[in-house]
């Protein structure tokens, strides 16, 4: 009997042939990562056990992200024991502020991910990192201690959903929409603890910051990871950011007679851009009837590990370009990460967002789960770039949340209501992804 992809890698990383869904296994690490919010409690936890060394201090990654550039003295101790524990145990990986920025877009632009892998993180986001064909999870901070120790971490084979895209994207509708349509589909709790396999011809010519988008938000369906094929839009991204093949790789495909525990077709051709209402992922209205319902926003995020990507700023870009953010709206716009906010800057995009009246800041999670740098008040709107509209995630209990693509974000702020794109925009009559991806610049 074959086995899909997550089950492939997950075998190759314990020493067996072969695994099936529900055996528990001990896997080795090739990666790991901790943030300014998980890694403290790991350091705790890790100093219990005795040892004055780390399992391989290459194999580790420490990002302030969350709560940096310090927004008060307990962040700032947070980061503190985190840079001092760097640099007591000689760890290569540790991104300072203003040379880092949010750790699921940072790594893949760093060269540092690669297919085939197992990539431990103490951040739920860490399923992100299945775009590239690797098997990627998030773990509590006492399982990152575990793995800082020994290099291992013990996880339960996780069976595998397969989702086949068919047909051809409709102007304005990215990975977002496909993610957040899916989830509206199987229900925010309709993978939990299984992986999202996903392929098909959409898949195969999704550019690479909409493959990370859908992997990115797989956890909003209680998967326990997101998985992509590898092929050449994979791997030129990888040689684009310092990766080249090699004995580490190890590319892998699903097996004919694996056994998925079910199989999803969705066809695309009828998709619109969509948005999800308070206070769940799976709510999900079509942008054109959100619009109809002229709901008034406070505030536009645009940014988070989610939508913040060098791609995701030149769409929001090129519907902001000549407009003013409505009078009662607050626009946020925060890239991902120092490299895409220099980048960013010199395209050009940084200006357009600063002349629509927009707040621009360095790479960091903030407003994504009420931390700082946009918190809302209760009875608040926010239409959001982000994973999650949760009560209370973004400030006040009382306060809404939606969930949009960028371009949806962008014609929001400007029309101080959930709007779609076209309301704005009627100019861009050739609608692809790739016009707007990165490959032709140094992100």
């Amino acid at each position: 009997m074959g086995m899909t992809m997550t089950e492939k890698i997950l075998a190759a990383h314990s020493g067996l042939s072969e695994v099936r869904p529900g055996q528990l296994i001990t896997c080795s690490v090739d990666l790991s990562m901790a943030n300014d919010v998980t890694a403290a409690l790991a350091i705790k936890e890790f100093r219990k056990i005795g040892l004055d060394r780390v399992f391989d201090k290459t194999k580790i990654v420490l990002v302030p992200s969350h709560y940096a550039p310090n927004k008060d003295i307990q962040a700032a101790a947070q980061v503190k024991v985190m840079r001092d524990f760097a640099k007591e145990m000689g760890i290569v990986h540790y991104f300072e502020v203003g040379r880092g920025g949010i750790e699921h877009i940072l790594l893949p632009e760093q060269g540092m991910v690669y297919p085939g892998m197992v990539y431990i993180g103490a951040d739920s986001h860490t399923c992100t990192i299945g775009a590239v064909g690797c098997f990627a999870t998030g773990v509590g901070s006492t399982d990152m201690a575990a793995v800082w120790a020994t290099g291992q971490i013990w996880l339960r084979v996780p069976p595998t959903m397969k989702f086949v895209y068919q047909g051809t994207l409709p102007k304005w509708v990215m990975g977002k929409d496909l993610i957040l349509a899916t989830i509206g589909k199987i229900t925010a709790s309709g993978a939990n603890y299984k992986a999202m396999e996903f392929t098909g011809p959409v898949i195969h010519h999704l550019p690479m910051s909409e493959r990370l988008t859908m992997c990115n938000m797989v956890i909003e369906a209680g998967a326990k990871n997101g998985i992509m094929p590898v092929d050449e839009e994979t791997i030129s991204y990888l040689e684009r950011h310092g990766q080249r093949q090699g004995d580490h790789w190890q590319i892998v495909e699903s097996d004919r007679d694996a056994q998925f525990e079910s199989v999803w077709e969705i066809d695309c051709s009828q998709l619109e851009p969509v948005v999800a209402f308070p206070h769940s992922p799976d709510n999900v209205h079509p942008a054109s009837e959100a619009s109809s319902l002229n709901i008034a926003v406070d505030q536009v995020f645009i940014g988070s590990c989610t939508n913040a990507k060098l791609e995701d700023l030149r769409i929001a870009a090129r519907i902001l370009k000549g407009h003013k953010a409505h009078p009662d709206v607050r626009l946020i716009v925060i890239p991902a990460t120092h490299r895409i906010y220099r980048q960013a800057m010199k395209e050009g995009l940084l200006e357009i967002f600063a002349d629509a009246g927009a707040v621009i800041s360095e790479g960091t999670c903030g407003p994504c789960l009420g931390g700082y740098f946009g918190v809302l008040a209760p009875g608040e709107r926010c239409l959001s770039t982000s994973n999650r509209n949760f009560v209370g995630r973004m400030g006040s209990p009382q306060a809404e949340i939606f969930l949009a693509n960028p371009s949806v974000a962008a014609a929001t702020a400007i029309l101080g209501r959930i709007g779609h794109p076209d309301e704005v925009d009627h100019d861009l009559r050739e609608w692809s992804l790739a016009s707007f991806s990165a490959s032709g610049s140094p992100i």
